[in-house]
């Protein structure tokens, strides 16, 4: 090898590995990504907005079954994330049939419709519509809340609730 040709290749290794990009330290970027992925996710309160909290091992079977997981509260975990169920709800029955999901409610229902309850209702409902029919995206599922007394609500997509 030339002379000529050593010098090159010597001033390009040093140019490469002083290109002046400087290491730096951890940099923090929020919070995780969020989103409506597949398999069963249960979706609950925070001072930040609704999270979704995967229901590890968990199947359903039906739409029913999932409002069970629901009810049955918080893990120990999840509740020092400063997570907090606000779904209160007496006897239902609850169906869903492609993109549309309906929750017929024995009692009045107490809340407003737009609180985080209610996403936590639809979220929840419209993540086990798409388990449940893979063809149906949990994005596109529409869920109306029917109470024996008053309006009904909805129907409502869990994007509405999402982000705060």
């Amino acid at each position: 090898m030339s002379v000529r040709r050593r010098g090159a290749v010597a001033a390009l290794g040093i140019a490469l590995v002083g290109c002046g990009v400087q290491p730096t330290g951890v940099i923090g970027a929020g919070e995780p990504a969020t989103g409506l992925t597949r398999g069963v996710r249960l979706y609950y309160a925070s001072g930040s907005g609704l999270r979704a909290v995967p229901a590890v091992d968990q199947r359903i079977e039906n739409l029913g079954s999932v409002l069970k997981m629901l009810a049955v509260g918080l893990p120990p975990v999840e509740q020092r994330d400063g997570l907090t169920n606000l779904v209160e709800i007496g006897g239902y029955t609850v169906s869903g049939r492609g993109t549309e999901v309906t929750l017929w409610l024995a009692d009045p229902y107490r809340a407003t419709g737009r609180d985080q309850g209610t996403g936590q209702l639809v979220c929840t409902l419209a993540r086990a519509q798409s388990v449940l029919d893979p063809r149906v995206r949990a994005e596109d599922v529409e869920v109306t809340l029917r109470p024996d007394e008053g309006p009904s609500f909805g129907p409502y997509r869990c994007a509405e609730f999402l982000n705060g």
